[in-house]
């Protein structure tokens, strides 16, 4: 699934690094705005232990992870809305993505010019959030002009509908924050596609001291994101760099020597996967091992028919055994043995973690 985050943010906040250690990348990171004019696309593979511990379990010949896509997009300036700076460009790239993870600065270096001259992560939040909510405010001021041109019980309705959301934004709340009122409502909001609407992980991008330690920079990102419906991955780019740029043992030693068990990157990750609304679900055996990307709620035909689209037309069944009983038992044959091992039809909706073989027959 060709499902996107965009990197966004202030020039000179760290995007292009953490960008670059993401996907290993060696694309410009200099000390000035619009280093990134067009947007850098990264294809990255999901952290997911669980897919090796099958792969190993299952002697597999190839380990396939899940992936998701990030887009390193070009810093905003204040007045982006208006076209200031490259913010056509911005809002444009924005539009194309599926969510986003808003970098903050949280860290001082004097060899590193911010743009405002100083360090506050609240103002570079708002100035970012404030160019996203005025061009929404456009495009819902446009529709509510085309509509009052119009006439009938519909129209006025919409209006109605209208009117509300521009009032929510008026507050400086994001649209993705606004609750239908009914069903309608919902399309309405959806057919929209306002730049607020996007879900939104913000990336404290901290020094070596802020992530060991934390800092009241940090604390500012927490508080404004509980606000905002957003979640929070605190990083050093810089270290996430090295990292990037080591070899497994190094990257081992590095990190034992940082106290950490991981590369801080897998979560940012993880929960922009989870962000997206994805899950994953396992197919394993000799040949291939394979973790495969579907939305939240999606049931087992359609789940099927992201391996091949001849799995869809002609399902018959499904054979699912969840990872956690799986790796309680030790094996497929003690999860059958138990009575855990799973026929399942058209209506079943798959879940995170299983392990399914499909049944199909196409004539």
């Amino acid at each position: 699934m060709a499902l996107s985050c965009g990197i966004v943010g202030l020039p000179n906040v760290g995007k292009s690094t953490i960008f670059n250690a993401l996907t290993a990348s060696q694309i410009p990171a200099e000390n000035y705005p619009f280093c990134t004019i067009e947007p850098n696309v990264g294809i990255v593979p999901v952290p997911d232990d669980r897919l090796y511990q099958l792969a190993r379990a299952y002697d597999s010949a190839r380990v396939i992870p899940a992936t998701i896509e990030f887009v390193d997009i070009a810093g905003l300036v204040e007045g982006a809305s208006r076209g200031e700076g490259l913010g056509n460009q911005f809002l444009a790239h924005i539009r194309q993505v599926h969510a986003i993870a808003h970098v903050v600065r949280c860290f001082n270096d004097p060899n590193v010019v911010h743009v405002s001259g100083t360090v506050s992560p609240l103002r570079d939040i708002s100035v970012v959030e404030t160019e996203l909510l005025l061009k929404d405010l456009e495009t819902v001021a446009r529709r509510r002009e085309s509509l009052q041109r119009k006439r009938g019980s519909d129209i006025a309705e919409e209006i109605a509908f209208i009117e509300k959301l521009e009032a929510h934004l008026n507050m400086g709340l994001p649209s993705r924050l606004y609750t239908p009122s009914t069903e309608k409502e919902q399309r309405l909001l959806d057919e929209l596609f306002l730049l607020t609407a996007k879900p939104v992980l913000y990336v404290a991008n901290t020094d070596e001291e802020g992530f060991q330690k934390g800092s009241p920079l940090i604390e500012e990102v927490y508080a404004h994101a509980s606000k905002q419906g957003a979640g929070v991955v605190v990083l050093c780019g810089k270290i996430e760099a090295e990292i990037a740029n080591l070899g497994p043992d190094e990257r081992a030693f590095f990190l034992a020597e940082l106290g950490m068990e991981r590369p801080a990157l897998e979560r940012l990750i993880q929960q922009a996967y989870q962000m997206l609304g994805l899950i994953t679900f396992f197919t394993a055996g000799p040949k291939e091992t394979r973790a495969w990307t579907i939305r939240k709620g999606t049931k087992a035909p359609q789940a099927a028919g992201v391996i091949h689209s001849d799995f869809e037309r002609g399902f018959i069944r499904a054979e699912v055994m969840s990872f956690e009983d799986w790796q309680r038992l030790g094996s497929e044959q003690a999860v059958r043995q138990a009575g855990l091992y799973r026929i399942e039809g058209r209506d079943y909706v798959i879940a995170d973690g299983d392990i399914v073989y499909f049944r199909f027959n196409v004539s």
